[in-house]
């Protein structure tokens, strides 16, 4: 399928579907290609992606700092 800019910028949603749903979608500039509209592909977001992979024990940010740690992150030098 080829549109004007102007028949795309009035039809854009619909265009936006066409292109989702595998067909080709092609811009033109008076009678010249000038775009494609193609889907993006997705990828599933997996969570735990790393569960299992990662071995030792992290830090525990709810015990205290010591005095030089403290010091550090207050600025003392």
């Amino acid at each position: 399928m080829q549109v004007t800019i102007h028949a795309a910028k009035t039809n854009l949603s619909k265009l936006i579907d066409a292109a989702l749903s595998g067909e080709e979608v092609v811009i033109a500039k008076g009678r010249k290609p000038v775009v494609k509209i193609v889907p993006i592909g997705q990828t599933p977001f997996k969570i735990g992606l790393l569960k299992g992979q990662l071995g030792g024990k992290g830090p525990d940010f709810f015990e205290p700092l010591d005095e030089e740690e403290l010091a550090s992150w207050e600025g003392a030098e």
